[in-house]
């Protein structure tokens, strides 16, 4: 491909790239231009919106109502805010979008972006101020509509008021003064009502449905909680306060401490309260009246817990004193007898710092406690506290009683076992000696012909481990430790010289069965009488086992199974 091609090739690219430059640019231009026409025809039509013909319209209904200085007043003040916008602000406004018109024909769009959002903020705000101001204008003109309704709902509701205070004046006797002058007041507030609305006095319209509204609603609030007043602080809870009054004072004959609960003061206070409440029940002032009244109500039923309360730890602080006593004595004199001899047991016993320290220890916590416990006795006798605070008292006396028995019992079982443990080994030391002549005796039931030579050196450990227990047992104090070692190495000492002496005398007994069985077959076997004659040998040096061996199996040549059947007689 020559030169000149190649140049037309890329020439042809480039211009295909230029134009579509220029078509996407004119593109996004159109776009633009599409999109502010679109959003100044929007300020535009809002504008228009702005003045409506409702505002003109709503104010010659006002000039058609005016009877009054004040309301020609707010009037002049209306026409005037209107006059203003509609001859001030509304043409800055139209000036501001022809502005943008200008700068949407030179297609300054940067101007024209900044510009449309401000005139956005200018017609917001006086879209705003004229809805304002219709709202002021239609207080007015809606008010006759409004109020009609407003107090035709009230009256509704004032007659049904009404006609339960007519059906049940008993229950108002309290307060029939009051409530006949509000009704009579609610009534002449309606009169009010309808002059002024005859006479267009609206400014004044809206005051009197707002106080016709709040007597009402007031009087709704008394019909409904009067009885309910009256009920409770005339009826239930003087009752409760009598009641409660006669209860306390016979505790208190009794012997019951209820100083605490504050009774007297309490209802004092609560009376007080209750005359502020009917005080202000009669100018029919009822708020926080019915939970005031409650509140003390359930105070009042709260006592009757606590008086159940003081009964009950009064039965429990009557079965501590005596259960207490009981078991404080019993463990004092253990205790004491414990200490007194606790010279004798430290002579007798070998007994630490720690053991002694806590037999002391227990002596001490006793002593505490009884005087715990004859303190709270004179708080009861002499009325000092409540029954509750008595019993709470001997708890915390009782249960400290109940660590200290503990302790007292492991130091008796500590201390019996130390006095059994010393029985025992002098029971055992008997014992020890028994089987020890047992062993002697058994070495002297057969003359054998050597003694083996480990009898007399286990007998002579086993008599020397006797003698170290017997010395133990004179000793004072004695280390029970110590003593229980003594004792268990003299028996397996003394076990080991009898097992020896009875296993050496029963291999005897047996090889020279052996032997006086074989015998028969000397005469027809030299085996035999070889094998016997070895097994004599070794009899006489003492080898008792060996010999019995050697016996077995020399005769166990001429009958087969000997072997078997001496051995389990052995055995």
């Amino acid at each position: 491909m020559g030169k000149s091609a190649t140049v037309l090739i890329v020439s042809s690219y480039i211009i295909v790239g230029l134009i579509i430059i220029i078509a996407v640019l004119v593109l996004i231009n159109r776009s633009k231009k599409k999109k502010y026409n679109s959003e100044l025809t929007d300020l535009e039509r809002e504008k228009n919106l702005i003045i409506s013909a409702q505002i003109l319209a709503e104010l010659n209904k006002v000039e058609g109502l005016i009877n009054n200085d004040t309301l020609r007043e707010k009037f002049n003040n209306w026409q005037e805010r209107f006059n203003k916008i509609k001859n001030h602000d509304l043409p800055k406004v139209t000036d501001t979008l022809i502005k943008l018109e200008e700068h949407f024909a030179k297609k300054e769009y940067d101007k024209l972006k900044d510009g449309i959002t401000n005139a956005e903020l200018e017609i917001t705000y006086l879209k705003t101020k004229t809805n304002f101001l219709l709202d002021e204008i239609k207080e007015i003109t809606s008010s006759e509509e409004r109020n009609r309704e407003a107090i035709i709902k009230l009256k509704t509701e004032y007659r049904e008021i009404k006609n339960k205070y007519d059906n049940n004046k008993t229950d108002y006797e309290v307060v029939q003064k009051p409530l006949e002058l509000q009704f009579e007041n609610v009534d002449k507030l309606f009169q009010t009502f309808e002059l002024a609305m005859d006479q267009n006095a609206y400014t004044e319209v809206g005051k009197i449905v707002k106080a016709i509204g709040s007597t009402v609603g007031n009087l709704k609030e008394v019909i409904e909680e009067a009885p309910v007043i009256v009920m409770l602080g005339k009826n239930a809870i003087p009752k409760k306060i009598e009641d409660i009054v006669e209860i306390s004072e016979k505790m208190t004959k009794e012997g019951y401490n209820i100083d605490y609960l504050n009774i007297d003061h309490n209802v004092t206070e609560t009376n007080k309260k209750i005359s502020d409440i009917f005080q202000r029940l009669n100018v029919l002032n009822i708020e926080d009246s019915v939970f005031e009244l409650k509140t003390m109500l359930d105070y009042f039923d709260s006592l009757y817990f606590d008086f159940d309360k003081e009964k009950t730890s009064r039965r429990l602080f009557e079965g501590y004193i005596r259960s207490i006593l009981l078991k404080l004595t019993k463990l004092e004199k253990i205790s004491n007898d414990i200490y007194r001899k606790l010279d004798d047991i430290k002579y007798s016993y070998d007994l630490d710092d720690d053991e002694v320290s806590i037999i002391e220890g227990i002596r001490t916590e006793l002593i505490d406690i009884r005087t715990s416990y004859d303190r709270t006795i004179s708080m009861h006798r002499n009325h000092t506290f409540a029954f509750s605070r008595l019993n709470k008292e001997m708890e915390i006396i009782n249960n400290r009683l109940s660590k200290t028995e503990e302790k007292l019992e492991i130091t008796l079982k500590t201390l019996s076992s130390l006095k059994d443990d010393e029985l025992r080994a002098r029971e055992q030391l008997d014992e020890i000696k028994d089987i020890l002549n047992k062993a002697k005796n058994k070495s002297r039931s057969y003359k054998l012909p050597i003694v083996p030579k480990n009898y007399y050196v286990e007998m002579s450990e086993a008599q020397m481990s006797i003698n170290e227990m017997i010395k133990e047992l004179e000793k004072r104090p004695i280390s029970i430790k110590t003593l229980n070692m003594r004792v268990d190495t003299a028996r397996d000492l003394v076990l080991k010289v009898y097992n020896t002496i009875n296993e050496t005398v029963k291999t005897a007994k047996m090889a020279e069965q052996a032997i006086v069985y074989g015998n028969r077959y000397r005469p027809v076997n030299k085996d035999v009488d070889f094998g016997l004659s070895k097994a004599e040998s070794l009899f006489e040096k003492g080898n008792f086992k060996s010999s019995l061996e050697q016996s077995i199996i020399a005769i166990n040549i001429v009958e087969p199974g000997i072997h078997e059947r001496l051995m389990n007689e052995y055995n």
